[in-house]
């Protein structure tokens, strides 16, 4: 055994793929320490299905990730391959050559991390090179591959991935992220392609990219990670193993389609619900948080759900992915329990989770544009008129002329409530405990609002108003939101689990928790999720 292939096996301080910095928020290295999280869940899993045995110890089980960048999960891999097949291959140099070359695969993502993660599994950026620690490879990739591809083009999108030809149609020093995983119809042609027709992978894992921003500033990012999903799915693994953006959870921006079909797949049988990114990919910020999945593609059943929160000790059930009729995955173990007592208070029922139209707050809540004027739209600074009215828009107010617009007609003259469209956060990150809308104000008669707004209402009166106000300054309330809330965006559809109360009296969480039945133990969680509005100062 050679220098370099007993270097592989050493213990290394510090790990240099704990000191690399993300490339951007689109394409997230994992943490070695995360990488072996889920390649334990796939061990214990394997175990349970094959009578305790041990994956690491199967020299004809096969591995692929498709998407690698710094090559951890190749990494971690191998070196479990190493110690669990040295009885069956007792000599190190044959043990590496026969995992390198006959088990570990993977699908660099660009140029950069293809070296990357070769110099991670091979210790060479050559696998055929005279410092790689492999000695069955006839190519500089290995098992390894990459090469440039192009998108395809139709009405200025690429038709597999929806990226711009106008900001990824590049030249040819520019990587063109057309990844070569989603890029084609026929996933099993294309793997056949790479690395042989008669390829099949019983294990699929890694972390796909995220995201396209097609501004390169990330305001009109679209997800792809889930084409990576169907994709892997497609190639039929015994096991696949992805962590991903929990947007998904709740759909929206392209995501609805796929959000049904992972929320309806049986063999989806694990998901570590992780609230915040940065509790796995520190220093990124990603809103609505981070999921790791299992799949078994031979085990049906229901699915243990983790929820990880401010590490604080994980709260595990096992349940159905979609509960009581909504078509959303409900985040907390513990909103759940909530959520269907609030339910159970309202109608008398728990078997479908979904309120009646007539009792939804949603119902009263306005469109994205209640009054038709874009986020942009400025008012003029002072009244010119009588019949001017105050518009609360992006900065601060102005006035606009009362036939100067056509939607939102019924709010005009009524009394309503105000609240952001774009919750607040820190940053571009998950904070808890949060506020998770943010501060809702009284809007007088003759008040309108651009779309930084939405518009709650209408109430005849200022009690109403206020009554409403104070009901959705109240923690339950806005918990009942975020179980419906997978990002920084509040719509209409967020407020879907949200019963509408008697607008006579100013609401108090200590009233709600008594006509709900919360417990203290609930009341506890709810606070640490939930941060009264006026701890902002706003």
């Amino acid at each position: 055994m050679n220098e370099q292939a007993g270097f592989t096996l050493r213990g290394r301080n510090p790990d240099v793929l704990t000191c690399i910095a993300n490339l951007s928020n689109d394409e997230v290295f994992t943490p070695p320490e995360f990488a072996n999280r889920m390649l334990d869940s796939l061990a214990a899993a394997w175990a349970a299905s094959n009578g305790g045995a041990n994956i690491w110890a199967d020299s004809t089980v096969t591995f692929l990730d498709p998407f690698t960048k710094s090559g951890v999960f190749l990494r971690e891999i191998t070196t479990r391959l190493i110690a669990g097949l040295a009885a069956e291959i007792p000599d190190l140099q044959t043990r590496v050559d026969h995992i390198l070359t006959r088990q570990v695969f993977g699908i660099g993502i660009t140029t950069l991390t293809s070296l990357l993660a070769r110099r991670s599994l091979y210790c060479s950026k050559h696998a055929n090179g005279e410092h790689s620690v492999a000695r069955g490879f006839a190519t500089d990739g290995g098992n390894i591959w990459f090469e440039r591809i192009e998108h395809t083009w139709k009405d200025g999108r690429c038709i597999y991935c929806g990226a711009a030809k106008q900001a990824f149609d590049r030249g040819e020093g520019l990587e063109t992220h057309a990844y070569a995983f989603i890029h084609t119809n026929d996933i099993k042609a294309r793997m056949g392609e790479l690395f042989g027709a008669d390829m099949q992978f019983d294990v699929i894992i890694g972390n796909p990219p995220y995201q396209l921003a097609d501004d390169g500033f990330g305001t009109s990012a679209a997800p792809i990670y889930q084409h990576f999903v169907t994709q892997a799915k497609a190639l039929e693994p015994r096991y696949l193993s992805m962590v991903i953006p929990a947007r998904w959870f709740a759909g929206g921006k392209g995501l609805d389609e796929f959000r049904e079909s992972m929320l309806t797949d049986d063999r989806l049988r694990s998901i570590d619900d992780f609230l915040s990114a940065s509790d796995v990919f520190p220093g990124v910020g990603l809103k609505g948080g981070i999921c790791a999945f299992l799949w078994d593609r031979d085990n049906r059943g229901p699915c243990s759900v983790t929820t990880h929160f401010n590490g604080e000790q994980p709260s595990t059930a096992s349940r159905e992915l979609l509960e009581g009729g909504v078509d959303v995955f409900i985040r907390f173990n513990q909103g759940l329990s909530i959520l269907k007592k609030v339910v159970e208070a309202e109608t008398g029922q728990t078997q479908s989770l979904m309120l009646p139209e007539n009792l939804r707050f949603d119902r009263l809540v306005s469109s994205r544009k209640p009054f038709g004027l874009e986020t942009t739209f400025k008012g003029k600074p002072a009244k010119a008129s009588a019949d001017d009215l105050l518009i609360y828009q992006n900065g601060g107010t102005g006035y606009v002329a009362r036939n100067s617009f056509t939607s939102g007609k019924q709010y005009v003259d009524k009394w309503k409530v105000f609240t952001g469209r774009a919750a607040p956060g820190t940053g571009n990150r998950d904070t808890y405990p949060h506020r998770i809308i943010s501060t809702p104000f009284l809007g007088e008669p003759d008040s309108i609002s651009s779309e930084t707004y939405l518009c709650i209402g209408p109430f005849d009166t200022k009690a109403e108003a206020e009554s409403a106000l104070s009901y959705l300054s109240c923690r339950l309330t806005r918990l009942l939101i975020l179980l419906h809330k997978p990002s920084q965006d509040t719509t209409r559809k967020v407020y879907t689990f949200v019963p509408t109360q008697q607008w006579t009296q100013r609401w108090t969480d200590a009233e709600l928790y008594q006509k709900y039945g919360i417990t203290d133990d609930e009341i506890a969680f709810i606070e640490k999720v939930v941060r009264p509005l006026e701890a902002d100062g706003e």
